[in-house]
């Protein structure tokens, strides 16, 4: 699985109070969660991000509440991919059982910029930064993993018979 996009980069410790504030919670629409991705950090974040996008952070990325609306917020809001120094583990399972894919690469994380155009092979765990030439690698997903991601999430792979 290949996925290509501009990066949009933040910084340590972004917890799932900030991906998707506790006042919008009363709703599991995914678009309204879209809505409100990143807002109470970054208000601009639902303008500037565009299907395919990759978002880029430091360490310790979705920490917090072990709410499952913060990996469901940025799928729907077009982000393919989170690239991270280290995730909070909850958020690491959340975000694999909802289908987004999500890697720990902390030298890509350090390496990556805001704008930078990115592609991953998760197949391979290769990282290469199509902006600076840069390549980075990571543990590639398994394939029973690559499975989940590729069909939508654990459910709907559950649900097509895959798991």
């Amino acid at each position: 699985m290949k996925l290509t996009g501009s990066v949009l980069k933040y910084g340590d410790h972004v917890d799932t109070d900030v991906i998707i504030p506790a006042r919008y919670l009363n709703t599991s629409e995914k678009q309204e969660l879209a809505a409100h991705c990143m807002e109470d950090l970054d208000r601009s974040f639902v303008q500037r991000v565009r299907p395919g996008d990759i978002l880029v952070a430091g360490q310790n990325f979705g920490c917090g509440s072990s709410r499952e609306h913060a990996p469901i917020a940025i799928q729907a809001s077009g982000i393919s991919l989170v690239i991270a120094k280290s995730f909070a583990r909850i958020f690491y399972r959340n975000a694999i059982n909802i289908g987004l894919a999500i890697v720990e690469c902390p030298e890509a994380a350090a390496g990556i910029a805001e704008g930078d155009t990115v592609e991953a092979d998760l197949d391979s765990g290769i990282i290469r930064d199509l902006t600076t030439g840069a390549e980075y690698h990571t543990a590639p997903f398994p394939p029973f993993v690559q499975e989940i991601i590729a069909h939508g999430g654990l459910m709907q792979s559950v649900a097509d018979g895959i798991l």
